[in-house]
């Protein structure tokens, strides 16, 4: 799975841009799956049918990642910019990023009497241009950038830009993959614009109108020091969903996470994230509701350049995952 992680974390696919990242997973999940459509908000699903009465079950993972988007060019051929999804200015200091084109750009920042003082307003990206006219033959406003890193495999620690959530998508095409049999009927779904209000799984759980949901994302962790308290952490296994900012897991679904787990000696740890939200926030809330609960990967660093997971964690959402699918819900 690594080469497919690096492939897909290198993907350039910011917020409504995932058009790239969906190509690739398309490839990859049409011999595993009955049918792979790509819907009218850039969700790419893929369908493994079921009986006629089968459960229909959605499992989503967002494609997006978070970004920045041109809002003006100055003379001198310096771009302002916003952001797009949770972007921190502090964050972005001396980091580079990459246009659609391949375009490179570095975070500068005005002179400031104090660094806590720096705002979106207060920086700009230096493309190498020296007027307006030479930074607008390789730029236009609203042209968006993300993130430029490599990806970094140390020992069992992935380290990489876009892990939020392009692990996740891992985590389905993987789980895709080693299933043998289920009585259900599956949805994989590739969501589109999760960092900006986790639109595309509340298109797509509409259409779809399933049963039961289940979110893949990553999630904060509490063990880096002096971290503000959480029980997860990197490297202690599949992190079932209880609540965040966007949904209480349904029991039905975390009851039956927790079950299996502890069925298939599958490590994982329960997690309560106080601020922050997945898909589930969406597809919970869709028609007349749809019980729903989530996996999580442990993530260090999100939204920054260098996010941080631990492959034996992802290894068991997988197992976690599969055994799920194969098995009943009622």
């Amino acid at each position: 799975m690594q080469d497919i992680v690096k492939e897909l974390v290198e993907l350039y696919g910011p917020t409504g841009r995932e058009e790239q990242v969906a190509e690739y997973i398309a490839k990859i999940m049409r011999p595993l799956v009955d049918e792979v459509y790509t819907d009218a908000l850039g969700n790419l699903v893929a369908v493994k049918r079921g009986s006629a009465n089968a459960e229909k079950i959605m499992l989503a993972a967002h494609m997006d990642e978070v970004g920045v988007i041109i809002t003006d060019i100055d003379d001198n051929g310096f771009l302002r910019f916003s952001n797009i999804g949770g972007v921190s200015p502090f964050t972005l200091i001396g980091q580079r990023v990459r246009f659609a084109d391949g375009t490179i750009g570095v975070f500068g920042q005005e002179k400031l009497d104090q660094i806590k003082d720096l705002k979106f307003s207060k920086m700009f990206i230096d493309i190498g241009a020296s007027s307006r006219q030479e930074a607008e033959a390789k730029v236009s406003i609203g042209d968006v950038a993300v993130y430029h890193r490599e990806f970094t495999l140390q020992g069992q620690r992935v380290i990489a830009k876009s892990l939020d959530n392009r692990i996740g998508c891992a985590v389905l095409i993987e789980t895709a993959r080693r299933l043998q049999a289920s009585p259900h009927e599956l949805y994989f779904v590739f969501t589109s614009q999760e960092e900006v209000g986790l639109r595309g799984a509340r298109t797509a759980a509409y259409s779809l109108n399933p049963d039961y949901g289940i979110a893949v994302d990553v999630t904060g962790t509490g063990d880096t020091p002096e971290a503000h308290r959480m029980a997860v952490s990197l490297g202690k296994g599949a992190a079932i969903k209880v609540k965040d900012s966007s949904v209480i897991s349904h029991p039905i679904v975390k009851d039956l996470l927790v079950k299996t787990a502890k069925a298939n000696g599958i490590s994982y740890q329960m997690e309560v994230l106080e601020r922050g939200g997945t898909d589930a926030g969406s597809i919970h809330l869709t028609r007349s509701g749809v019980p729903t609960g989530a996996v999580s990967i442990p993530s260090r660093y999100i939204h920054s350049p260098s996010e941080m997971v631990d492959l034996g964690d992802v290894d068991n959402c997988v197992r976690l995952l599969v055994a799920v699918l194969e098995g009943p819900w009622a």
